[in-house]
């Protein structure tokens, strides 16, 4: 640098020129069509709950359901679409949807409903409820 041009110490270029992440935030967003299915929902029936967190699931599978998990499909008075869920028990539910509280961790309720998410998409394959094509 020459000594004719100072830089502020908190200058800071930015590499990036696009939209801000507020730009982005507020711009108006029209939510996708949800993404509903019979029968991945009716698929839980009697399964194993994905979410299995630790001193919390019942591990009673009569009482499995497909729990939705939080995405940008979901607001006021709309689930999330049914791929962003999971095979859950009553416990486990209860816990991810707050209606029973829990002393989470940071990043421990990301990292189970990530899981659980994986453990389901992998349960619904082997149903041929979910196809990816090119997948072995």
């Amino acid at each position: 640098m020459s000594s004719k041009t100072t830089r502020s110490a908190k200058t800071v270029p930015r590499p990036y020129s696009g939209p801000s992440f507020q730009d982005v935030a507020t711009a108006d967003f029209k939510k996708p069509d949800r993404i509903e299915s019979a029968a991945i929902r009716a698929s839980a029936r009697g399964e194993d709950c994905t979410f299995q967190i630790v001193g919390v699931c019942n591990q009673q599978t009569d009482t499995t359901v497909l729990c939705h998990l939080p995405d940008e499909s979901h607001g006021m008075s709309r689930k999330a679409d049914d791929l962003s869920s999971a095979y859950g028990c009553s416990a486990c539910h209860d816990v991810i949807d707050g209606r029973v509280k829990h002393d989470w961790q940071p990043g421990e309720k990301d990292f189970y409903m990530r899981r659980a998410q994986n453990r389901t998409w992998r349960r619904l394959r082997e149903k041929g409820l979910l196809i990816i094509k090119g997948a072995a």
